[in-house]
């Protein structure tokens, strides 16, 4: 049947936009899906603060009056100024098994691309870091997480076959293994750390997220993904979406922040790590905190009822990564995530190239269990 693509253009289309992808993929053991106000407010252009500096328009592919595909085009202005490229990102690209569907949905990308000046298509990327990155290319028997996403095998077979699309760059991801006890050599170095620099481990309470932490939080993250690929540094108002979004309900235990003694306790690294919520995500049809979906949510958040916790995201100061100020973050972690009963953790998406990070797991029994790739075409 002759696929047809047809602008998302109201309330109704950008519905269907999202529930595309949970039937898509209803059932699947592996995918995690995203909650469904979350894809509204990520993809509601009057809601998300990254329009200040994106514009984006979605399309849907039909065969007859069946949906069968999705793709988002995107500008980041902000990300092409930083990088000096004039790139179209394609994102929350999903399709059935059919050649003539994927082809179809990002030739709507590249055309709209072409209408804004753009020299390239890449992706899949979202509007900033902070979404979903990356196509699977290995670990498809794998549990993704939520901020990771999931695809089907045959994805990246269809942008094989296209032909014209190269690799941009390449993500690897680790299954980190928690220790029985903590290792040795880590509690030498981060006791030596702590003597020698003066940093200490910070736990916030929600009076310093109140009192402008939360913010800080962010900020260190803003500077230490700067040089990353893609990578646009966060608006004021972005911080402040995430801030309120997710920090809320967070075990801020889990969240603990290096400060420099010397400098009054300034804030110089952070880790972001939560209890893994691809189980209970599972259970929210539809992606819908109701009629259970929030228990599920909650029994993983508060009451930890997992045994995987998730590494969103660690920054360190650059000034502070030579004296290997991230050993701090799992000195104070690890004991709790023995205490909470966690298995392993699931790193996000770290670069291939980054040999740095990729070297903080060697304290730990790790495997790279996943990779996934940006493809890049010329217009």
């Amino acid at each position: 049947m002759k696929c047809e693509i047809r602008r998302v253009e109201s309330g109704a289309d950008l519905e269907r936009f999202i529930q595309f992808r949970y039937d898509l993929y209803r059932g699947n053991p592996y995918d995690a899906p995203n909650l469904h106000s979350d894809e509204v407010n990520t993809l509601n252009k009057e809601r998300n603060a990254a329009f200040e500096f994106c514009e984006a328009e979605y399309f849907l592919a039909y065969h007859g009056d069946k949906v069968v595909g999705r793709v988002a085009a995107i500008v980041n202005h902000r990300a092409n100024e930083a990088w000096r490229r004039k790139s179209v990102r394609f994102g929350w690209f999903d399709f059935i098994d059919d050649a003539d569907v994927s082809r179809a949905l990002l030739q709507s990308v590249a055309d709209w691309g072409r209408e804004k000046g753009m020299e390239e298509v890449i992706g899949p990327l979202g509007f900033t870091d902070m979404d979903q990155e990356g196509m699977l290319t290995f670990g498809f028997d794998q549990l993704n997480t939520m901020a990771t996403g999931y695809n089907y095998d045959y994805y990246p077979k269809h942008m094989e076959q296209m032909g014209g699309w190269e690799k941009d760059n390449d993500y690897v991801e680790y299954k980190v293994f928690v220790p029985d006890v903590i290792p040795d050599k880590l509690v030498r170095v981060s006791e030596m750390i702590m003597k020698r620099y003066n940093l200490k481990i910070k736990t916030l309470t929600r009076k310093d997220v109140k009192e402008g932490w939360g913010r800080r939080v962010f900020e260190i993250i803003n500077e230490t993904f700067s040089h990353l690929y893609g990578y646009s540094q966060m608006t004021d108002r972005q911080i402040d979406q995430y801030v309120e979004q997710y920090l809320p309900m967070a075990d801020l235990d889990l969240i603990p922040v290096i400060v420099d003694g010397n400098l009054n306790d300034k804030p110089v690294g952070v880790g972001i790590t939560i209890p893994s919520l691809s189980r209970a995500l599972q259970k929210c049809r539809n992606g819908r905190l109701l009629p259970f979906g929030w228990w599920h949510l909650l029994r993983a958040l508060k009451w930890h009822k997992t045994d995987i916790v998730d590494l969103l995201l660690i920054g360190i100061l650059p000034e502070y990564r030579s004296k290997g100020a991230n050993a701090l973050l799992f000195y104070h972690l690890i004991p709790l995530y023995q205490k909470y009963g966690f298995r392993w953790g699931e790193t996000h998406v770290e670069m291939e190239t980054n040999g740095k990070v990729q070297g903080q797991w060697d304290y730990f029994e790790h495997e790279q269990h996943k990779r996934r790739r940006c493809y890049r075409k010329s217009l």
